[in-house]
C-alpha cells in the first residue's frame, strides 16, 4: 500500500429550497405574463370603445350643427319677412296720423269761416227765411264735424286703424269707406263660424276680467289668441297680403262674444270675389 493517498472530496447535494424558489420564480414570472397580457387585451379593448364613443359623438355634434344652421337660416328668413311688414305698417301708421291732422284742421278752418258767414249774414239780412236757411247749414255742418271729431277721438290701434267700440262706431267707421268691416256675435257652443273670409272659435271668456279666448282659421293655418282683453285688436295676414286684417271682441259674456272684422277695401274685394269663384 501506498504511503500516500489522495485526499476523498465529498461533495454536497443542492439545498431543496433552491429549486423551490425556482419554481416560484416561473410561476410569478407566468403569473406576471398572463396579467400584463391581460391588462395589453383591456388597454386595446378600452381604447378601440373610445374610439368608438369619439367617433358617434362627433356625428351627433355634426347632425346638431347642421340642425342649427338651418334653424338659424330660417329664422333669418323669418326675421327678413317681419322686418319688411313692420316697415309698411310703419308708414301706413304715419300717413294715417297725417291725414287726421290735416282733416281735423280743414274741418276747424270750415267751421270758422262758416260762423264768420253767418255772422255776416246776419248782419246784414233781416229776411227769416234767409236766417233759418243759414242756421240749417251750419247745423248740418257741425253734425260732420262731430261725426269726424268722434271719430278722431277713437283709440287708434298700432297699426294707426281706429278702434270701433260698438255698433254705432262701427257704422261711423263705414262711412269714413277706409276699410270693410263684418260685425259677427260668437258662442262657445257653436264652434268655428265663418266672418269674412276667415273663420273664428270662441274657445273661453272671462265677464270679471272683460278678457277673451280665440281660436282663428286662416289660409288652412289655425292659431289661439289667449287671454286678450275687449277692444284689443289682433292682427294677421292672409293670402300673401301686406295689409294687416283686424279681429277686435267688443262685449264678452258668460256663453259668447260679439265684435267685427276689419280689412283693407282691396282686400274686401279680392275676398269677395274668392268667394263667389268657391260658390
Amino acid at each position: 500500500m501506498s504511503e500516500y493517498q489522495e485526499p476523498v472530496v465529498h461533495t454536497a447535494g443542492t439545498p431543496r429550497w433552491v429549486g423551490l424558489a425556482v419554481a416560484i420564480i416561473a410561476a410569478l414570472s407566468l403569473v406576471g405574463l398572463g396579467v400584463g397580457w391581460s391588462a395589453i387585451n383591456h388597454a386595446n379593448s378600452l381604447e378601440q370603445t373610445t374610439q368608438a364613443s369619439l367617433k358617434q359623438t362627433n356625428d351627433t355634434l355634426g347632425q346638431r350643427l347642421a340642425k342649427a344652421e338651418d334653424q338659424n337660416q330660417q329664422l333669418q328668413s323669418d326675421l327678413k319677412v317681419v322686418t319688411d311688414k313692420l316697415n309698411v305698417t310703419q308708414s301706413e301708421l304715419v300717413a294715417a296720423r297725417k291725414q287726421t291732422k290735416s282733416a281735423t284742421v280743414a274741418y276747424e278752418k270750415k267751421l270758422s269761416g262758416l260762423q264768420n258767414s253767418v255772422q255776416t249774414e246776419l248782419a246784414t239780412k233781416a229776411n227769416n227765411d234767409d236766417v233759418n236757411k243759414l242756421n240749417g247749414d251750419v247745423n248740418g255742418v257741425k253734425g260732420d264735424l262731430d261725426a269726424t271729431k268722434n271719430s278722431i277721438q277713437m283709440a287708434r290701434s298700432e297699426m294707426g286703424t281706429l278702434i270701433a267700440r260698438n255698433h254705432d262706431e262701427i257704422d261711423q267707421l263705414r262711412r269714413m269707406g277706409q276699410r270693410d268691416y263684418f260685425e259677427f256675435s260668437l258662442t262657445r257652443k257653436s264652434g268655428a263660424q265663418k266672418v269674412g273670409s276667415i273663420q273664428v272659435e270662441l274657445k273661453d271668456t272671462n265677464v270679471k276680467k272683460n278678457r277673451y279666448t280665440v281660436n282663428v282659421l286662416a289660409d288652412d293655418k289655425s292659431f289661439e289668441k289667449k287671454d286678450r282683453s275687449v277692444n284689443e285688436p289682433i292682427f294677421f295676414y292672409t293670402g300673401g297680403s301686406r295689409a294687416a286684417l283686424e279681429l277686435v271682441i267688443n262685449k264678452v259674456t258668460k256663453t259668447g262674444a260679439s265684435g267685427y272684422l276689419s280689412l283693407p277695401k282691396s282686400a274686401g274685394t279680392a275676398s269677395a270675389s274668392n268667394t263667389a269663384a268657391s260658390r
